[in-house]
């Protein structure tokens, strides 16, 4: 009976340690000329509620405007919008929500000639 598990337990071993040679070693992922659009809506989201906390405490929209940019062609407004609503559906601290409202509202205020370039 000893037997039996001391070959399980060997046998486990040297498969995670073959999986991880061959996943760190010899053939690890290698991500090329990645952009931050290629990010999963969670982590766009939690980028665009980083930009918010920063718009909270420096209150500059261009500035907001240039960090969303790296997002994409989106429109910054939009970007602020589809990240509330899935920071809704998340079920997101209200705080988070409050700033990523915040951030929609400054856009949805600002006139269009008001409005800074990239990303908006």
């Amino acid at each position: 009976m000893q037997s039996r598990w001391l070959r399980f337990l060997v046998a486990m071993f040297l498969g995670i340690g073959l999986g991880l040679l061959v996943g760190w070693v010899i053939s690890p992922v290698k991500y090329v000329n990645t952009t931050p659009e290629a990010l999963g809506a969670d982590y766009k989201t939690d980028y665009i509620l980083m930009v918010a906390e920063a718009y909270q405490s420096e209150a500059s929209l261009a500035l907001a405007s240039q960090r969303l940019a790296l997002l994409g062609k989106e429109p910054a407004a939009q970007l602020a919008q589809t990240a509330l609503s899935y920071a809704i559906g998340a079920n997101y601290s209200s705080g988070d929500i409050l700033l990523l409202t915040r951030l929609l509202q400054a856009y949805r205020s600002a006139s269009p000639t008001q409005t800074p370039k990239g990303g908006s």
